[in-house]
């Protein structure tokens, strides 16, 4: 098993093939994929593209990428997370993503997972600043980026293939600079 990073209770290891049943699952459930495409299940043919996609990226990705999250008690996968530079960003400013099973949500999961990529990126990685995006009506994905330390930054507005109820009121970015985190990090420490 590629071990990307353990937390206390996940473990985020890297991708393989063997991960195309686990993203159809994940990817099946409506509400699970609600704010992706307004809850239609994805199709076994679109998650074998993005599982190839993620599988070469994670062969370049000089300590970023796409991890599946597996809970150490029971091994079973929860979903992924990534931690890479968004398209068009500078190499030290990576955007943090997830995807979480129904059966995971509320359960801390999320945070926790987000947190120890945070601190890899700014310790390990050399990151200036983290950033994180979604819906705004997402509440919990905005709550996962708040308890991870992450700010809000700003609201804007893009176009998405598809129309999802509450689109109307934009995307939000959350994003965390290094200084704050160093800030955040000696606060803890006392």
């Amino acid at each position: 098993m590629d071990v990307f990073l353990e937390t206390d209770r996940l473990i985020l290891r890297r991708f393989t093939v063997d991960d195309l049943d686990n993203l159809c699952d994940l990817n099946s459930d409506p509400e699970v994929v609600f704010f992706i495409n307004g809850g239609r299940p994805i199709s076994r043919a679109n998650n074998e593209q993005h599982l190839a996609r993620i599988l070469a990226y994670n062969q370049r990705a000089n300590g970023y990428g796409f991890c599946a999250a597996i809970e150490k008690a029971t091994g079973e996968f929860l979903g992924w997370f990534h931690f890479l530079p968004h398209e068009g960003s500078p190499p030290d400013e990576p955007e943090l993503g997830y995807r979480l099973k129904k059966s995971a949500w509320g359960k801390g999961f999320g945070t926790e997972g987000s947190r120890a990529l945070i601190h890899k990126g700014f310790a390990a990685l050399g990151a200036r600043r983290v950033v994180a995006s979604t819906m705004a009506v997402n509440i919990g994905s905005r709550r996962v980026m708040e308890k991870s330390g992450l700010r809000f930054a700003r609201t804007f507005f893009q176009e998405w293939p598809d129309k999802i109820p509450g689109d109307e009121l934009g995307d939000v970015e959350y994003a965390l600079d290094r200084d704050q985190w160093e800030q955040d990090e000696a606060a803890r420490a006392t």
